[in-house]
């Protein structure tokens, strides 16, 4: 099988290329200003808003499957257009698709969100990532659509945060709850769906609810740093909109696949 793994050279998607090879699959991944560095994955620079570029280069790859990752926080033309440009040009060469997004499509509320709960975006990349969504469900209805939360591993934006606020560079806002997920356990389970024929919405997160206030702390256990620094706020009082408490309901995935989903106290217990 070949797998096109659009956004490669970035966290979630170098651990889809390296797990992918690893597995026995040809790899192409793609990157836009950064490099991938990983043996048996082979290099293609792609801008995912050039719609022309996109179908060249999968018209060329031929894939069996295409993982669509990549994403840009304040760039609706790469979150948004660049899913749909993606989900076309798969489904030009039928292509299975497995197209990952986000948490932040959710508003938040007291209990957690099902698999095919509809979107209440409340800032700009959570609309940008409900609108890609759209795209690729409207494009490729049999595509897997993969909800997922803060991604967490070796290099990773979240565990930096972490330190950053540790080190009183940053804040952690106690009210906000999201259910942190092992880089690794995602790529597996994006590759289990490649192989797979589950169209639809999935909730792919770790089994744990912590608050990112909570999430310093075991950063701070687990690397042995001192949490008497650690800086942490409330949206409310920075007058700040954002999602709050998003905790995703996992259940469909626990029965639907063979990855276990960690929580994030397993994950960085000492």
């Amino acid at each position: 099988m070949r797998v096109l793994v659009v956004g490669g050279s970035g966290l979630l998607g170098l651990a889809v290329c390296r797990r992918a090879v690893r597995a026995g699959l040809s790899v192409v991944g793609t990157y836009h200003s950064r490099g991938i560095v990983q043996p048996g994955v082979r290099a293609r620079r792609l801008d995912v808003t050039d719609r022309a570029a996109v179908r060249t280069l999968v018209a060329e790859v031929r894939p069996d499957a295409v993982v669509g990752t990549p994403y840009r926080y304040d760039d609706w033309a790469v979150t948004a257009d660049g899913a749909a440009n993606v989900a076309l040009a798969a489904a030009e060469v039928g292509a299975r698709l497995v197209h990952v997004s986000s948490d932040a499509l959710h508003a938040g509320r007291p209990t957690p969100y099902a698999d095919d709960e509809p979107p209440t975006p409340v800032h700009a990349y959570g609309a940008a990532k409900a609108a890609a969504e759209t795209a690729v469900r409207a494009i490729d209805p049999g595509a897997a659509v993969v909800r997922t939360s803060l991604i967490l591993g070796e290099g990773s934006k979240q565990i930096q945060l972490c330190r950053d606020a540790l080190a009183g560079r940053a804040v952690l806002f106690s009210d906000e709850l999201r259910c942190p997920i092992d880089v690794s356990d995602l790529a597996d389970a994006i590759l289990e769906l490649v192989g797979s024929s589950y169209a639809g919405l999935l909730n792919v997160a770790g089994a744990d609810a912590v608050s990112r206030a909570e999430l310093g702390l075991l950063v701070a256990e687990r690397f042995g740093v001192d949490a008497a620094g650690l800086k942490t706020t409330t949206g409310a009082a920075l007058g700040l909109s954002r999602p709050l408490d998003v905790r995703l309901d996992c259940a469909r995935a626990a029965g639907l696949l063979r990855t276990r989903l960690r929580g994030v106290r397993e994950l960085l217990a000492r």
